[in-house]
Order: structure tokens, then C-alpha cells, then sequence
């Protein structure tokens, strides 16, 4: 990952994501207890800022420095409290761990891609979820947005064998979809959506 290509694409634009929660991050937890979360890869922190606002004690981790300037200010003029870590997902930083983890529109290639997702794993507590969002590979050809390179877009099926593999219990795994506002009209994205949970402490 570049860093640098990052932070210049944060400069360029008052926001490189949308305001809101990404929407399917609002919808898997609504119905969780709220705790710990970890927002990996958190970019300006639209969800890290939402979780907080929904009494979640949030640590946003980002490796862009401009995106977490921009999250600190987002979140000051929200009114809500986030914890903010500079850290590159694929150095497995250390952290502690959380009830939440939410892994949204990480998009790297393999193997790095399931280092990532298996260090993710072992950042939950016990019976704490994972959430894994991203452009899924038949958005290439038949969707709206995301990468133009296939070997970035992973299938849920293969994100669903990584955790797995990594001791979670897999509660769903599958493509969702989402419309998205262009100025030809809306398109319709699809999504990749894996949620997975960690086993309770014997």
C-alpha cells in the first residue's frame, strides 16, 4: 500500500467516502451489544464516527495521516469521542482487542489480503464479530465502482475459508447489493458481505 497515494487523494477532495455509514455496516450492527471496535482501515472514519455516536468506544486504524486529520475534524464537529491510530494493517500492528472489528472496502492483494483478514481474527474477544465489506468480483463486470484490478476483488467465498480457518464461526457469506447516485442515474454496485464470529471463551 501507498501511503503517499493516499494522502494525496484525501487532499484532493473534501470527502473521499461518503458522510454516512457505509449502509450495510448500520444494518449488521444494530442489533450488537455496543462495546469495543476496532475500524480497520478506517479512511476518514464515517464508521468509526457512527459506532461512537451509538455508545461504541471506537479505535479507528488508518495509515493515512490526511484521513485521520480529517476524522479527528469529523468527529469533533459530530460531538463524538474516537480513538485514532496510525498503523499499516499489513505490519499487524498490535492491538488490543475488540468486541467489534469491521474491515470495510479493504482492498489489497494475496496473500497480503488473508494475512490481513487472519490478523483481524485474532483481534476479537471472545464471541466478538467480524465484519468484512468490500467490491466483490462480479462488480467488475456487472456493477458500479471499486477496482479495476480482479486480484483485488476477492469472492465471499474465499474471505469465508480465510476466517474459517482462523477458528470463526462463519454466520453469513454472500453478495448484497447497493445503489449507487451517479450523474447518469443511479447503478447498482455489488458488494461482498461476510460476517463471522468468534467462538466464547471456554
Amino acid at each position: 500500500m501507498d501511503a503517499q497515494r493516499w494522502d494525496e487523494r484525501y487532499r484532493e477532495t473534501d470527502l473521499v467516502w461518503s458522510a454516512g455509514p457505509n449502509e450495510f455496516v448500520e444494518r449488521e450492527v444494530a442489533e450488537l451489544v455496543p462495546g469495543r471496535a476496532l475500524d480497520l482501515a478506517a479512511g476518514e472514519g464515517r464508521n468509526a464516527i457512527h459506532l461512537a455516536a451509538h455508545g461504541w468506544e471506537v479505535e479507528a486504524v488508518e495509515f493515512s495521516p490526511v484521513a485521520i486529520d480529517k476524522g479527528r475534524a469529523l468527529a469533533a464537529h459530530g460531538g463524538v469521542e474516537v480513538t485514532w491510530t496510525l498503523a499499516d494493517l499489513t505490519q499487524q500492528p498490535r492491538l488490543a482487542p475488540a468486541d467489534l472489528v469491521l474491515l470495510v472496502y479493504l482492498h489489497l492483494p494475496p496473500p497480503t489480503a488473508d494475512e490481513v483478514l487472519r490478523h483481524a481474527a485474532t483481534l476479537l474477544t471472545p464471541g466478538g464479530t467480524l465484519l468484512v465489506v468490500a467490491h466483490a468480483r462480479r462488480n467488475l463486470e456487472e456493477g458500479y465502482g471499486g477496482p479495476p484490478d480482479p486480484d483485488l476483488l476477492p469472492e465471499p467465498e474465499q474471505v469465508a475459508r480465510v476466517l474459517a480457518d482462523a477458528g470463526l464461526e462463519v454466520e453469513r457469506a454472500g453478495e448484497v447489493l447497493r445503489t449507487v447516485q451517479t450523474e447518469q442515474g443511479p447503478r447498482e454496485a455489488i458488494d461482498l458481505l461476510v460476517r463471522a464470529r468468534a467462538g466464547a471463551a471456554g
